[in-house]
């Protein structure tokens, strides 16, 4: 049983209303009331972090009650408490994070704050590893060179990809991010793609689409937007500016 027992109010409030969003069975006492008997984990503030010396102990951050409740429950589960992030790569990234083989989370965020994302969720975790699928070849190159201090798989995601039925439109990439959390993959520390003439075509292509003006972008930038060193955006803004340069009169 999870039990919390704090008496800090943010904690508390942050905690409990987090482990009724999950439906999990908990209960709350006084930090210094008996524990109930079956208490597995106790869920505290800092104030009270050795007060419970026989009983696995989850210190929660009153501005990330989120993360205590996921430490708690798994605990609560047994399940070693190993954190696994399921990356399905592409312009928005699917992104699941599974504790043993519960999903505790998931998220599409666009690219350029997957790697943020990510670091977020493994950076207090034991062991995490980070599994991304290898289909998006520019995408998942810039997640895997990006990525710092932590584990990171590359894995086959053919067959990750559910059927959606009726009224899961949308979901397809944060459940194929769950399915590549749970395959093993090679271990990777960078990925080093040369884009193809269709890959930087598209990306110049998407860039005259972001451009007020119809805008477009040489080849230069386009490398450097498929190596993930700049975003569209400020393909576009190098590319104004270098005009600009080019042409003092303008």
């Amino acid at each position: 049983m999870i039990v919390v027992a704090t008496s800090d109010f943010e904690v508390y409030h942050g905690v409990v209303n987090e482990l009724r969003e999950r439906g999990a069975a908990f209960t709350t006492v006084e930090p210094d009331e008996p524990l109930p008997e079956g208490t597995t984990v106790v869920v505290t503030g800092a104030d009270y972090a050795e007060t419970f010396p026989n009983v696995k102990t989850v210190v929660a951050d009153p501005d990330a009650p989120r993360r205590a409740v996921d430490q708690a429950l798994t605990t609560a589960r047994g399940e070693g408490g190993r954190t696994i992030v399921g990356v399905d790569p592409g312009r928005k990234p699917g992104i699941a994070v599974l504790a043993g083989e519960m999903v505790v989370a998931a998220f599409q965020v666009p690219l350029s704050d997957a790697v943020d994302a990510i670091q977020r969720e493994v950076a207090e975790a034991a062991s995490p590893v980070v599994r991304i699928g290898d289909g998006a070849r520019l995408q998942s190159s810039t997640l895997i060179n990006d990525l710092e201090d932590v584990r990171v798989e590359l894995v086959d995601e053919t067959g990750t990809t559910p059927y959606l039925g009726t009224g899961a439109r949308g979901m397809g990439d944060v459940l194929a991010a769950v399915n590549i959390a749970r395959l093993e993959g090679e271990p990777v520390e960078r990925r080093e793609i040369e884009p193809t003439a269709g890959e930087l075509q598209m990306i110049k292509d998407r860039a005259r689409e972001h451009s007020e003006t119809n805008r477009a972008i040489d080849e230069v930038l386009a490398r450097r937007v498929a190596a993930g060193e700049l975003t569209i955006e400020e393909a576009l803004i190098q590319h104004r500016d270098d005009e600009t340069t080019d042409d003092p009169d303008s």
